[in-house]
């Protein structure tokens, strides 16, 4: 977000006004207003300016001595950037460790170092991909995403054309040089950025390798900019409007639904291109007639400082307010517009514009580099802070969870929500950390269907259990394995995050699965012929398939499809029902309601995969349903905390502590159904307890 004629000595008040224009989409789009669903494309906007500026000044200072001073180069991004950057990321961690609750400040710390070290847009990049960030909340600096994107182009594009002359210097004249560079930073870039978007939406929206070909479109153009000086006023007037027009379209027809970036990044790009190319009319009838008023030109001055402070306002706004109404919306906007004008006339301009650090670069890029240490100051602290305030208790011998149900596990007062223990494992601060060991070993991310196959228990057991299916399978491995280690029996797992076992063709993110359906096939062919387990167990999240607002189809037929084969080949499959599933976020809120836990209760409904697994299970007639919500959620109200463990970490499911405590009861369940060699009375659950 290079600023225009911070360091050009010709001033372009169109792309000045090109900026506020953007950042205007970003900040609209933030707020969530409705008729800008494509705001975000305003990065977009901004990637294109900045390849715009910055190759030209590039290309000027080659033409003027014949090469690049790298030192040169980076002084001037450094004092121009990062003190605004530090500033923010100062306060941004004030507000983490005032505003938000503990649970997040472990993530916001990683966060926030990332963003001061400029690689935040890769952290955001594969956390789009982690299943276990399935309930993460928005960072505060989401946002440095973009200049994380231009830090890392402008490490790569001012050393290649570096490289490149010194290589080829006296052989290749300058400008054909200089062509050939931005040609092989494009091109690969462009196609790279379609592939990886259809193939990995999440990934691509961050990746700087999908994001070149903006900036280098930019370059493009600085690059034509004496030749386009020669193009007929009126042709250069009316690629202006159509540039403004694309801008239009884009911010209120493209939602996100639409994959991006891809093909569909052209629209904002090109447009983009030629609004600046526009700017070498002469013409009083061009876009500098809208781009080139006073306002739009104030508000492009302070786009950096705007676009900074603004996100992290509106969602420690949201923290605090939840929904935004529309006096919030106004408030955010006067807020941020205040910290901007602050940063840019007592930050921004006096750093910018001292006289030491325009005759030193190097103190310029010294100064700078100081700016980033101390964002990353900022995180390590907030991480000292998260460390010494976490209670880790995860070993306390006497953490009874499930176990502390004696006898029937339904209505039991033992279950009941309280207002408060005397001490909770895991600490909520911890929980998404409290998963099964199959995420460090066997997990499967939903771009793969190759199945992994990994066993547990006693690797010589005579009885072989197969777990397969998504997550809500996955989350009793815990209680398995110790049920498995105290009979001799072998487990093994199939697991793929959002991936039920069945043959039905799921959606996620309003997309064919594809991939779960193959994994689904090649899982069924190796139960059959390779694993030939005694038993398959299973369990899922869903009930219907298919995409969102359409008729969903019953998953019954496509789980009792599965299941008949294995019973037909001499395998018995038990279902296993979904646990009950809450409408909040819970080991946050118990963090944040230590002494008041009731808060974080919630109304005892039926897990959503439970209705087609019992129905399946009905259907079939020889497959066992067995049903744990009881020992999970014991009352009308689930209470947060049962037996001082914490049962909820991501989403619905259940700590790995909790699911250990439940050992004993889904090993009298499966004894009760046939499994293994002894059977027990399934009504007399204490003896079973107290081994646990």
């Amino acid at each position: 977000m290079q600023k225009a004629g911070g360091n050009s000595s010709s001033f372009r008040a169109d792309i000045e006004g090109l900026r506020a224009i953007a950042i205007m989409m970003v900040l609209f789009y933030h707020l969530g207003i409705k008729h800008v669903s494509g705001g975000f494309a305003g990065v977009d906007v901004f990637f294109v300016i900045s390849g715009f500026l910055i190759t030209g000044l590039l290309l000027k200072e080659v033409e003027r001595t014949g090469t690049i001073s790298l030192v040169l180069f980076y002084s001037r991004r450094a004092k121009r950037l990062f003190p605004a950057a530090a500033l923010v990321l100062l306060a941004t961690t004030l507000a983490v460790y005032w505003v938000l609750p503990k649970t997040r400040w472990q993530e916001a710390s990683g966060d926030i170092f990332a963003a001061a070290a400029y690689f935040v847009n890769w952290r955001l990049a594969f956390r789009s991909v982690d299943y276990l960030a399935e309930d993460s909340q928005p960072s505060l600096v989401q946002h440095f995403w973009s200049l994380s994107v231009e830090e890392q182009y402008y490490l790569i594009w001012p050393a290649l054309l570096v490289l490149a002359i010194w290589l080829l210097r006296g052989r290749v004249r300058q400008r054909p040089l200089i062509w050939g560079v931005l040609l092989l930073v494009a091109t690969p870039s462009f196609a790279w950025s379609i592939y990886q978007t259809s193939q990995e939406q999440g990934v691509a929206y961050f990746s700087t390798a999908t994001r070149m070909w903006q900036l280098a479109t930019g370059g493009a153009v600085a690059m034509l900019g004496s030749s386009l000086r020669r193009l007929p006023d009126f042709f250069l007037v009316a690629m202006g409007w159509c540039g403004v027009l694309a801008l239009v379209l884009t911010a209120v027809f493209i939602t996100n639904e639409i994959s991006w970036p891809g093909y569909a990044a052209m629209l904002p790009t090109l447009g983009t291109a030629a609004i600046i190319v526009s700017g070498y009319s002469k013409s009083r009838y061009g876009v500098s007639l809208l781009l080139g008023n006073r306002l739009f030109i104030h508000i492009g001055a302070l786009s950096y400082s705007l676009y900074l402070w603004h996100w992290p306002v509106i969602e420690i706004a949201k923290v605090s307010y939840g929904e935004l109404a529309a006096w919030h919306c106004i408030l955010l906007v006067a807020i941020s517009y205040s910290l901007a004008w602050l940063t840019y006339r007592f930050v921004e301009n006096p750093i910018r514009h001292s006289r030491a650090m325009q005759d030193n670069p190097r103190y310029a890029l010294s100064a700078g580099l100081n700016f980033t240490l101390l964002g990353v100051v900022s995180a390590g602290a907030l991480m000292i802070a998260f460390l010494q305030q976490t209670r880790d208790v995860r070993d306390a011998p006497q953490a009874m969870g499930a176990m502390i149900l004696k006898g029937k596990a339904r209505d039991n007062p033992a279950g009941k929500p309280v207002d408060r223990v005397d001490w909770i494992t895991p600490d909520p601060a911890m929980a998404r950390s409290d998963v099964p060991q199959y995420y460090e070993d066997c997990f499967l991310p939903r771009s793969s269907s190759e199945p992994k196959e990994c066993y547990y228990g006693d690797p010589s057991g005579d009885i072989t259990i197969a777990l397969v299916g998504d997550s809500k399978i996955g989350q009793w491995l815990p209680a398995m394995i110790k049920v498995a280690e105290k009979n001799s029996w072998r487990i093994v797992l199939f697991n793929k995050g959002a991936c039920g076992f069945n043959s039905a063709m799921l959606h996620v993110y309003g997309e064919a699965y594809k991939e779960c359906y193959e994994w689904n096939r090649l899982v069924l062919s190796r139960l059959l012929n390779s694993v030939k387990p005694d038993y398959v167990l299973t369990s899922q999240v869903r009930s219907t398939s298919g995409m969102p607002g359409t008729v969903k189809n019953d998953l019954v037929p496509a789980l009792v499809d599965w299941w008949t084969q294995l019973e037909d080949s001499g395998i018995d499959v038990v279902a296993l029902g979904d646990n009950p599933h809450p409408k909040k976020n819970v080991y946050e809120c118990v963090e944040s309601n230590r002494e008041e836990l009731t808060k974080c209760a919630f109304p005892r409904r039926p897990g959503a995969g439970t209705a087609a697994l019992k129905k399946a299970a009905r259907t079939m007639g020889n497959v066992d349903f067995i049903d744990l919500s009881d020992a999970i959620c014991p009352t009308e109200h689930c209470a947060p905390v049962i037996g001082n463990v914490l049962i909820y970490r991501q989403g619905s499911h259940i700590t790995k502590t909790y699911s250990e405590t439940l050992a004993p009861r889904l090993e009298r369940a499966l004894k009760k159904i046939g499994v293994g060699s002894a059977s027990t009375d399934g009504d007399d659950l204490n003896s079973a307890a107290e081994q646990g």
